[in-house]
C-alpha cells in the first residue's frame, strides 16, 4: 500500500484544529507534520481534514432493499449501494440497525438472515466496514439463533434491546415519551379492537405486506409472550456480554427502564426519549445516543428532545446518522454555525464518542498509529460541507473533484 502525505489541509485534532501535515503508511497514522519520504500527496488547501465518522445505528440501507412499500430489491446489489452512500458520506464504520421482528417482511428474522450472509460474503468489495446493529425485538424469540450466528462471527456486532411490540400497545391516552416501564404490570394497554388501533397499525402492516386485520390478529398472538420476555432479554444479554458485545437500550421512557436494560449490559441509551431518562444515564455514566437528523433539522420529529438542547446540556456523547447518512455531517455544521461547540468537541459525537463506546479502539481520531480512516471536507465557511476524500484503512473508499 502506496504512502500518502495530505497536506494544506485544516486537520481536526483531538483538542485543537492545526494546520498539519499527516501521514499515512500501511493503513495507519504514521506522522503528524513528519516527511513526505516520495510519499503521493493529496492537496487539501482550503479544506478540512477530520477522522471518518462511525455510525452506531443507521437504517437508510432498508430504502435500499425496499425504495417502495413491498418493491424489494436484491440483497447484494442494497448493500453495494448503501456501502457507496456510506463512503461518500464520510462514513468509514457503520453499524447497520437491522430490525430482528416478529413482523414478516422487511424487518423479519429472514430478511435479517440474508443481510448479515450477504455483507459476510461482500466484505472483500466494500469499501467501509459494514456492521451490524442487531436491532432486536424483545417479544422475536425467533431471533435468538441469528443472535448466536452474529455474535460468533468475524464482525463482532452490538446488540440493541427493542420493543416495539410494547410501544405500539400503549393506550391512546399516553405520550409515548412518558410511557411506564415496559415490564410494568400495570401498563396502559390500548382497545385492540379500536378504529385507532387499526389506524395506528396500518403503515406496519404494509411493510409487513400483511392485511391489517391479519396483522393485528398476529399482534394478539405475540401479546401472550409478554411475560416470557424478561427471561429471554437476560438470556441475549448473557450472550452478548459473554463476548464483550456493545450493548444498547432503545426508547427508553423512564429511568427504571434505563436501569433495568443497564442490569442486563447495555450501557448505550439509544435516544432516551425524555430528559429525566438522559439525566438518569449521564447519572450511571452511560453512554447517549441522539439522532444526527433532529440535529440537523433543529429538532425531533416525534417530539422527543432536541439533540442540539442536549448536547449543549451535556446530555449527549454520540449522534447517529439514524435513517440519513449525510445527516451526520449536517449535524456537525448545524451545531457549529449554531454556536453549540467548537469543531473538535463536535467532530468527536461522529467518530471518537461512537468509536469509544462501540469498543473500538483503534480509530476516532487522527492520532499516530490510529487507523488511517479520514475524511476531506470541502467546507466553505457559511457554507455545506461535502465530502471530496474519504479513506478507509488507508485506502481510497471515495474520491470527487468539483468541476470548478
Amino acid at each position: 500500500m502506496e504512502a500518502i502525505v495530505i497536506e494544506g489541509a485544516s486537520v481536526v485534532l483531538p483538542d485543537m484544529v492545526a494546520q498539519v501535515s499527516v501521514r499515512v503508511e500501511n493503513g495507519e497514522i504514521a506522522a503528524i507534520d513528519g516527511p513526505r519520504d516520495g510519499a503521493r500527496v493529496i492537496d487539501g488547501r482550503g479544506m478540512i481534514l477530520a477522522p471518518a465518522m462511525v455510525d452506531i445505528h443507521g437504517d437508510a440501507f432498508e430504502r435500499q432493499l425496499m425504495p417502495r412499500p413491498g418493491v424489494m430489491i436484491p440483497t447484494e446489489a442494497a448493500l453495494l449501494e448503501t456501502d457507496r452512500q456510506l463512503a461518500a458520506n464520510g462514513i468509514a464504520t457503520a453499524y447497520h440497525a437491522l430490525t430482528l421482528s416478529w413482523e414478516p417482511g422487511l424487518r423479519s428474522v429472514a430478511i435479517g438472515q440474508e443481510v448479515v450472509a450477504a455483507l459476510a460474503a461482500l466484505a472483500p468489495r466494500l469499501t467501509v466496514e459494514n456492521r451490524v446493529q442487531l436491532r432486536w425485538e424483545t417479544f422475536c424469540f425467533e431471533a435468538l439463533p441469528l443472535i448466536d450466528a452474529a455474535l460468533a462471527g468475524p464482525l463482532l456486532p452490538a446488540l440493541a434491546f427493542n420493543d416495539h411490540t410494547t410501544m405500539g400497545m400503549l393506550h391512546p391516552s399516553v405520550a409515548m415519551q412518558d410511557r411506564p416501564f415496559d415490564h410494568d404490570p400495570g401498563f396502559p394497554v390500548v382497545d385492540m379492537d379500536s378504529p385507532g388501533f387499526a389506524a395506528k397499525m396500518e403503515s406496519r402492516a404494509k411493510r409487513s405486506g400483511m392485511e391489517i386485520s391479519a396483522f393485528i390478529g398476529l399482534m394478539r398472538d405475540i401479546w401472550k409472550r409478554r411475560l416470557d420476555v424478561p427471561a429471554v432479554i437476560a438470556e441475549a444479554g448473557r450472550k452478548a456480554g459473554a463476548v464483550c458485545a456493545p450493548m444498547l437500550s432503545h426508547d427508553d421512557s423512564q429511568p427504571k427502564t434505563r436501569d433495568y436494560y443497564r442490569g442486563h449490559g447495555a450501557r448505550i441509551s439509544e435516544f432516551p426519549m425524555n430528559m429525566a431518562v438522559a439525566r438518569s444515564a449521564r447519572e450511571a455514566g452511560d453512554w447517549i445516543v441522539f439522532g444526527a437528523p433532529n440535529a440537523a433539522r433543529g429538532g425531533s420529529h416525534l417530539g422527543s428532545p432536541g439533540a442540539a438542547d442536549m448536547v449543549a446540556a451535556g446530555l449527549c456523547d454520540i449522534l447517529a446518522s439514524d435513517y440519513y447518512y449525510p445527516a451526520m455531517l449536517a449535524a456537525v455544521a448545524r451545531l457549529q454555525a449554531d454556536g453549540i461547540g467548537h469543531l473538535p468537541d463536535l467532530w468527536k459525537l461522529v467518530a471518537g464518542n461512537p468509536a469509544a463506546a462501540l469498543g473500538l479502539a483503534d480509530r476516532g481520531e487522527i492520532a499516530v498509529c490510529r487507523r488511517a480512516d479520514l475524511v476531506l471536507l470541502d467546507w466553505p465557511e457559511g457554507h455545506t460541507p461535502v465530502v471530496r476524500h474519504c479513506l478507509v484503512n488507508g485506502r481510497a473508499a471515495y474520491g470527487a473533484i468539483a468541476a470548478g
